[in-house]
């Protein structure tokens, strides 16, 4: 049996084209693998994937470190020499990840990613892969 996945794309590039400066917008499961994507070519949509699992990894050993708190990354944002990257989380498993040129406005970035997670959060759960009947 297989099951047809929620096409975002679209909602994708609707995120991009709403920010200008945006680069790259990509779903990826919490393992690393690409579930949707805009601006990128596939390989560099599956690179980028593959950091980010490490990245939101890292990100909640850190989440960890606050007592009062959930240990759940939200956001995490990285500025380099050219641009940002955001990744956000996007559901159960699911992320959200953005590379944006250094003159993106962060503040609409940010906005305009919760939007995109709120409006297709249940799309962007990842169910976790198993084989065989779950006990």
């Amino acid at each position: 049996m297989t099951q047809q996945r929620f096409n975002m794309d679209w909602m994708l590039k609707d995120l991009a084209s709403s920010v200008p400066q945006t680069r790259h917008v990509i779903v990826l499961s919490s393992d690393g693998l690409r579930m949707a994507q805009h601006g990128t070519d596939t390989d560099a949509a599956d690179r980028l994937a593959a950091a980010c699992a490490g990245l939101q990894s890292l990100s909640a050993a850190v989440a960890a470190e606050f007592p009062q708190g959930d240990g759940q990354m939200r956001l995490v944002v990285i500025e380099v020499d050219g641009g940002f990257f955001y990744l956000m989380a996007a559901g159960a498993g699911a992320y959200l990840a953005v590379l944006a040129d250094d003159d993106v406005d962060a503040g609409l970035m940010g906005q305009q990613m919760r939007d995109l997670v709120a409006r297709i959060g249940e799309h962007l759960t990842s169910p976790p892969r198993v084989s065989g009947p779950v006990a």
